[in-house]
């Protein structure tokens, strides 16, 4: 038995391959382009690594896509046959059934797998990245924090303590502690300079508390954070566009969207996250977009029976609105309807709150505004289980409180507003400053 960079053991007996195990968990934690090629090197020298194959499956239900389900099937029975051949550790058992639940519609059952890992390892970083992605997909912010403040102390000096203050950066600015977010996230990009997802947790406190300025310099100044990545460079593209949107320069959000957001035209559900809440936002401000929701539109109706995530659903149907695609609107439609009646952890997230989010967005995209704006605010008190974080999920908020203006419901829109506010620690962005002036204007005009 030897043990990986996680000062954990794993079931390698070949120094090469461990090498390749731990290049595999520093790519995964950075959100890396060698994560996949790290893996099959492991799985082509090591077919019976039990643990490996459960990473497989893992990392394939993590991308959200129906047809990859079949993928992670395949490894999970691939990992059952490598523990009955070989056998495992404690570890590598856990991770087998850490993928069987979630295989089986529990995601929770895999968080839970993950944390009794870390009973035993708490410097296992890499169980604790996957904890954390897990409960990112469900939208469980505070589950995110306890788990990685359960682990901290045990990081102090360790090898990935960086990655693991990123996390932790990440998991206070959801819970609304915004400077300590900041000074955790600066510190572990102090200690881990490729860590993208810290220095986008960074940002994200700058989004939140309205300092435009600072995000768009942090994200200036450490490219070497975030060039490497995968797709995840994207996203942090997508946050500087935030920034610029939130000064106004709708020129630079545009040519971001363009050259960097949309610089691949793939139907990943985080790119089209990004492409699709980023194109709603330009047209909330009036800024007219042109023919680019229809490639979006293109790929989204291919999606509509894919039913793997709330969240990715509602941003497809954003492209589907947008571009009038009613066809397929009606096809996600119905789906949700036959989903929100389905048992297990994410069809009731399909029916509460998914399903009226949808009739939102169904009503916003045909100008029925009191509508739209009645079925996203009630939407609204669950819309944190659809996963995400407070930033993407932000164009839900942005809508339902447009759909309130447009529809005359100035005190409800105007409570939402002073309600967002709040919740970014009293910050005041562009957006909130223009909607409580429509507002004090829309009042201000019958009293004349």
């Amino acid at each position: 038995m030897m043990y990986d960079i996680c000062q954990s053991p794993v079931s390698l007996d070949d120094p090469a391959l461990l090498e390749e195990w731990n290049a595999l968990i520093r790519a995964f934690m950075a959100h890396g382009t060698a994560t996949p090629t790290h893996l099959g090197a492991v799985l082509s020298g090591a077919p019976n690594f039990a643990m490996g194959h459960a990473a497989k499956g893992l990392f394939s239900l993590m991308m959200g896509r129906r047809e990859l389900n079949a993928v992670a099937r395949e490894a999970g029975q691939a990992a059952v046959a490598a523990l009955a051949a070989s056998g495992g550790s404690t570890r590598e058992r856990l991770w087998v059934r850490a993928l069987g639940e979630w295989l089986d519609g529990r995601p929770s059952g895999a968080i839970a797998a993950m944390e009794r890992i870390l009973v035993d390892h708490p410097t296992d970083t890499l169980s604790a990245k996957v904890s954390h992605a897990i409960r990112f997909i469900l939208g469980d912010g505070v589950g995110m924090r306890t788990s990685i403040e359960n682990v901290l102390d045990a990081h102090k000096g360790h090898d990935l303590e960086g990655y693991v203050l990123g996390c932790h950066a990440f998991t206070l600015e959801e819970t609304g502690e915004y400077d300590a977010a900041e000074g955790a996230g600066l510190k572990g990009l102090g200690l881990a300079g490729d860590d993208a997802w810290g220095l986008h947790a960074v940002a994200h406190v700058y989004d939140m508390t309205a300092r435009p300025d600072h995000g768009i310099a942090l994200i200036e100044n450490n490219c070497s954070a975030w060039d490497h990545c995968n797709n995840f460079r994207y996203h942090v593209w997508w946050h500087k566009a935030l920034l610029h949107l939130d000064r106004g320069e709708t020129d630079i959000v545009l040519a971001i969207y363009d050259d960097q957001v949309r610089s691949e035209k793939t139907d990943d559900y985080r790119d089209m996250a990004n492409a699709t809440s980023l194109l709603m936002r330009l047209e909330l401000e009036g800024v007219h977009v042109g023919a680019r929701w229809d490639e979006l539109a293109d790929l989204a109706q291919n999606r509509t029976d894919d039913g793997c995530l709330v969240f990715a659903d509602l941003h497809y149907m954003l492209a589907l609105g947008a571009a009038g695609r009613s066809t397929a609107q009606a096809s996600m439609t119905n789906r949700f309807a036959r989903d929100a009646v389905r048992s297990g952890e994410m069809p009731a997230r399909v029916a509460n709150p998914g399903q009226a989010a949808l009739a939102g967005l169904n009503a916003f995209s045909e100008g029925r505004y009191e509508q739209a704006f009645q079925s996203l605010a009630a939407a609204r008190p669950g819309m944190q289980t659809i996963g995400g974080s407070h930033a993407q999920r932000d164009v839900f908020e942005r809508m339902t409180i447009d759909a309130g203006l447009r529809a005359g419901l100035v005190d409800a829109t105007e409570t939402l507003i002073e309600d967002r506010i709040a919740r970014r620690a009293g910050a005041m962005d562009r957006f909130s400053s223009t909607r409580l002036a429509s507002i004090h204007n829309a009042r201000r005009i019958p009293a004349q």
